[in-house]
C-alpha cells in the first residue's frame, strides 16, 4: 500500500453533507473518528427503514442516514459513550475516501473533525506532525 503524508490538521470536506472546507484535527491518539453533529436522534424513514438523522456542523438541513450502528466509544476525557456511527464520503487533498465516523457534539472540542488512526491505517497515511498546522487553514479576515 503507498503511504500518504498528511499533517495534524487537514482541510477536509464531506460532500455528501454539504461541508467543505472545514479543518480536522488528525490524532494518532484516537481510534475512531467523530464528526460534529448536533440534535442526533433516530427516526422510522416512510420505508419502514430506522436512519440517524442529525444537524451536521450544527446547521440545517437536517441530515437522515439509513447506513449507521451504534457503538461504545470512550471519549479524550475517559468517559464512554454510546455514539452513532454513520458510513460516508471525505474528501482530503482532492482524494474521496470511504469512512466510518461517528457523531459527536464537538462543540466544546477545538475543531468540529477528528480524523482517527483506524481510518489512517486503513488507507495508507502518515502524520508529519511539521506538515498541517491547524493556522495555514485559517480563513483571514480582510
Amino acid at each position: 500500500m503507498d503511504s500518504k503524508v498528511v499533517g495534524a490538521f487537514e482541510n477536509v470536506s464531506f460532500p455528501d453533507f454539504g461541508i467543505f472546507d472545514v479543518v480536522a484535527k488528525v490524532d494518532t491518539g484516537a481510534l475512531s473518528g467523530a464528526l460534529h453533529a448536533t440534535a442526533i436522534h433516530e427516526v422510522d424513514l416512510p420505508t419502514g427503514q430506522k436512519a440517524v438523522s442529525f444537524l451536521p456542523y450544527g446547521h440545517e438541513p437536517r441530515v437522515e442516514v439509513a447506513d449507521f450502528h451504534k457503538k461504545m466509544v470512550k471519549s479524550s476525557n475517559g468517559t464512554t459513550e454510546e455514539r452513532y456511527v454513520i458510513s460516508t464520503i471525505v474528501v482530503i487533498r482532492d482524494v474521496q475516501y470511504p469512512i466510518h465516523i461517528s457523531l459527536s457534539d464537538r462543540s466544546n472540542m477545538m475543531k468540529g473533525v477528528l480524523i482517527g488512526r483506524r481510518f489512517l491505517r486503513a488507507h495508507g497515511f502518515l502524520v508529519d506532525a511539521n506538515e498541517g498546522s491547524q493556522y495555514r487553514y485559517e480563513v483571514k479576515e480582510d
